[in-house]
């Protein structure tokens, strides 16, 4: 397909620090003080894969501030960027709603990229997809089994991609350990992950943490989404029991756990035999080299893999910043001769992997289930991920109970619920 060809319209709904990096009035404090999406789908628009834009948040009011911190960020650090983005609510107005009229000016086949608090992601998507566009968001989809299979029904009825943004697939460390664990490693027989973010994103977070999401629905989803990816078809979840730390968050009048563990039971399916996974997540973890802290650990019964996603051999020591381990690989945010040069980054090829599947399905060269083989995290091969994190909100808010992952039958790879252990 040409550049020019098949342009896509995209609406781009939330306006935090991954859209923009636009966080209490100021750039964010962490590795994206550019943002992601944005930047990205501007950039996409030079190279003609995306035309029209929008952007949607809750306040209007803030959008003065958004444009001024994307002139400086983006069109005074890059050449040949068009900041052209029509935004809802107006700059006056605050509307919760204001999804609805914004995505009411698209049409059937054009983009919706998703990134806003999780209890808003199931209400977002469904109207998109009523509206028959295509759908991305950023994880978790959705917090319930219940809406996963209501939001998978509805895109399959009205023939669009419903994809999880998981830009972990595409990391290179990360996708030659799932297809060597695949390939070489056997069984599933063990892993620990774990992953961090400093105390201050409690303060960038402050909106919505403990109030409708936690760290674990926030983090534990990026490892649980590589278990998912990695064992399809090898090994599914049957059991869940969470357990939290507490104090730090409490204490700055944030009634949220500081760091939830799962502890996962996976059952091999070639033989009924038993693995065992622990995700680990915190937002209470002290400044460091990096923003976030992130490895596994990984067994299968014929070998094993370790990956520090956090370091990759790359420190930036200067003046004015504190010392730091970058990860170039994520996001390229160093023009190259004043141009944009983060194509090859895996936080920008999440995103155009997706635009151009979208764009290959309005143009009759693929069917959104074609997407089904793993090589984009759809609505339809991610239910394991969802079920295993509202398993682990519920043993939270039941002190430990362990909670069930229920299928149709012994073979199924697709759960239907999640219930207590009976013991």
């Amino acid at each position: 397909m040409s550049s020019d060809e098949g342009k896509v319209d995209v609406l781009m709904v939330g306006t935090g620090e991954y859209t923009t990096g636009y966080v209490g009035g100021t750039a964010a404090d962490s590795d994206k003080g550019a943002g992601v999406v944005a930047l990205t789908m501007f950039d996409f628009r030079r190279r003609g894969k995306v035309d029209r834009l929008g952007m949607c948040g809750v306040n209007g009011k803030k959008f003065p501030g958004i444009r001024a911190h994307m002139k400086r960020c983006i069109e005074e650090v890059y050449n040949d960027m068009d900041l052209t983005c029509e935004t809802f609510p107006s700059d006056t107005e605050v509307d919760p709603a204001a999804y609805i009229k914004a995505s009411s000016t698209f049409k059937a086949g054009d983009v919706a990229i998703i990134f806003t608090p999780d209890d808003t992601h199931f209400d977002i998507a469904m109207d998109c997809v009523k509206k028959g566009m295509h759908v991305m968001v950023t994880k978790p989809i959705v917090q319930t089994l219940d809406h996963h299979i209501q939001l998978a029904k509805l895109a399959a009825e009205k023939n669009v991609l419903v994809g999880v943004e998981v830009h972990k697939r595409l990391d290179p460390f990360y996708a030659d350990a799932r297809d060597r664990a695949r390939s070489a490693l056997g069984n599933f027989q063990y892993m620990y992950a774990y992953m961090s973010q400093p105390k201050h994103q409690l303060d960038t977070f402050k909106a919505w943490a403990g109030k409708s999401s936690d760290i674990s629905y926030y983090l534990n989803s990026h490892h649980i989404d590589f278990s998912e990816w990695t064992l399809a078809g090898i090994a599914r979840p049957v059991r869940v029991t969470a357990t939290a730390s507490s104090g730090v968050a409490k204490a700055r009048g944030i009634d949220t756990e500081d760091s939830i563990t799962l502890t996962v039971q996976w059952q091999n399916l070639n033989d009924k035999t038993l693995g065992c996974a622990l995700y680990t997540s915190s937002w209470v973890a002290p400044k460091s080299d990096v923003h976030s802290q992130q490895r596994f650990f990984y067994m299968g019964s014929r070998g094993e893999i370790n990956v520090d996603q956090a370091h990759r051999g790359c420190t930036v020591a200067m003046d004015d910043a504190n010392f730091a381990s970058v990860n170039p690989l994520f996001m390229k945010y160093t023009p190259t001769n004043g141009m944009f040069a983060g194509q090859a980054s895996y936080g920008v090829k999440s995103f155009e992997n997706f635009i151009d599947a979208c764009r290959n399905v309005n143009a009759g060269k693929a069917k959104p289930e074609d997407y089904d083989d793993g090589s984009i995290a759809t609505v339809h091969t991610t239910m394991q991920g969802t079920a295993i994190l509202e398993a682990g909100r519920k043993s939270l808010d039941a002190d430990g109970m362990p909670m069930d992952i229920v299928y149709e039958s012994d073979t199924s790879e697709e759960p239907v619920g999640v219930k207590p252990h009976e013991f």
